[in-house]
């Protein structure tokens, strides 16, 4: 049997694979494991519970928040808040773990549950299992004034507004900002601190109304902040996901700043006024050729994970590195957060501007994104890829072939019979020559 727990808790469409059975049960079973270290010290354990916008999550959040009452757990039932507000809020409130649920930048349908430990942290996979192993087995179920007791608590938003407004270096003043809140979790959350870190603000995508989270908008889609940053005049655009745990950026001309950009910009600043942890940025084998080029000619050393946030923040806390994230926009600044964070990347990036009097442009230059091809070849055996001496043999072959100037990555996918090709190179022609070429030896050597 497939584990229930994904890369990012567990997900899937709502009222079919989330359903508010399965959200009761994982929460009773969530109460055991996790305030176990509470009831041990004789007291009862707390609880923070958030949501992003989508209609599901009102029922899915009220079986959460049954379920951890009903086993004895006081509940902060914070409401609509980023994913990165409820890690904060369970850190800041001295909770014994939080409880989010979104789907991200799935679409509406789709809902999921995530949990965070002690300290706002994402939990290892031994405590998702042991979480998991205990859907079957029968709840402990308190009685009299043992219940656990629900606090709605709308406090936590100003919490989490003046920590981001602490945690950037300077005001934002003669700054306009376009925000993309993806009709999700940071639609009210991040206009608000940009105005009050003093930038003027226009707002595409904060309008929720249950149904239409990630609809046209957000981080995935990028059209509307585009058009909307030129027509204006922007100095800026920010487009969150979801829940808002990514940001991606525009700038005044409408091209994109991807999450591989925006970590090479904050890696040059925080390495400047010596808060990059050993001149450190830690990036996923995803990130693109040219921001390793490009660390390298700032003195600045990059580490490289698996795919997923949750490998990046490992080795963060791992080694105490200050930077980190994706290309996607998932970027961890673990100083200030226990994961990623959107709306204080953005802020982030807005402050450097301000401080150097440059544009998101010229800042960005501090890359050359490579051309990359990416395939995704399906149907085969996955499970060969690393072993397969033909396949092996043409990897080495094409890395000869780019002379340095590119790399190649063959990965297999987590859930599917897929092999993703990646190929980067010096033109686009060269990647896609070379990516061409391993997938058809791919096919050869692995088709089932």
């Amino acid at each position: 049997m497939s584990r229930l727990f994904g890369t990012d808790g567990v997900r899937g469409l709502a009222n079919v694979d989330i359903t508010a059975d399965l959200a009761m049960r994982l929460a009773m079973s969530a109460a055991e494991v996790l305030g176990r270290s509470a009831r041990e010290a004789g007291r009862k354990p707390k609880a923070v519970v958030g949501r992003d916008p989508r209609a599901s999550g009102e029922f899915l959040s009220a079986a959460v928040i049954a379920g951890l009452a009903s086993s004895g757990v006081d509940v902060h039932d914070v409401g609509v808040l980023p994913t990165p507000a409820v890690a904060f809020l369970t850190a800041d409130m001295d909770a014994h773990f939080g409880v989010m649920l979104s789907a991200s930048h799935n679409a509406m349908p789709d809902n999921g549950i995530k949990f965070f430990a002690l300290g706002g942290h994402k939990l290892p996979d031994a405590l998702e299992d042991e979480i998991e192993a205990g859907l079957n087995t029968p709840p402990v179920l308190p009685t009299g004034a043992q219940v656990g007791r629900v606090l709605q608590n709308r406090a936590g938003q100003a919490r989490y507004v003046a920590h981001l407004l602490e945690a950037i270096p300077n005001r934002l003043d003669g700054l306009t900002v376009v925000i993309d809140g993806a009709h999700g979790a940071a639609s009210s959350v991040s206009p608000e601190v940009f105005r009050l870190a003093g930038a003027e603000v226009i707002e595409i995508g904060t309008e929720p109304d249950g149904l239409n989270i990630n609809d046209g908008y957000g981080s995935t889609h990028l059209t509307h902040l585009k058009d909307a940053v030129v027509r204006k005049g922007a100095h800026l655009g920010i487009a969150h996901d979801g829940d808002a745990d990514r940001c991606l950026a525009v700038d005044a001309e409408g091209n994109e700043i991807d999450g591989d950009q925006i970590m090479g910009i904050l890696a040059v600043d925080m390495k400047s006024r010596g808060a990059l942890h050993e001149d450190t940025l830690v990036a996923t084998v995803m990130s693109n050729l040219g921001l390793i080029q490009a660390m390298e000619r700032e003195g600045i050393r990059v580490k490289q994970t698996g795919v997923g946030d949750r490998y990046v923040l490992e080795e963060m806390r791992a080694s105490s590195h200050t930077l980190g994230g994706e290309q996607s926009g998932h970027v961890i600044l673990l100083e200030h957060g226990t994961t990623g964070d959107g709306v204080l990347t953005g802020l982030m990036l807005a402050a450097r501007m301000v401080a150097t009097g440059k544009t998101i442009a010229e800042l960005g230059t501090v890359m050359t994104r490579l051309p990359q091809v990416l395939i995704n070849v399906k149907g085969v055996d996955k499970a060969r890829v690393e072993t397969d001496e033909g396949v092996q043999a043409a990897v080495a072959e094409a890395g000869v072939q780019l002379n340095g100037s590119g790399r190649v990555l063959l990965r297999k996918s987590g859930t599917e019979p897929v092999v993703r090709v990646m190929v980067e190179a010096a033109t686009k022609d060269d990647a896609q020559l070379v990516a061409d070429r391993l997938v058809a030896v791919v096919k050869d050597r692995l088709t089932l």
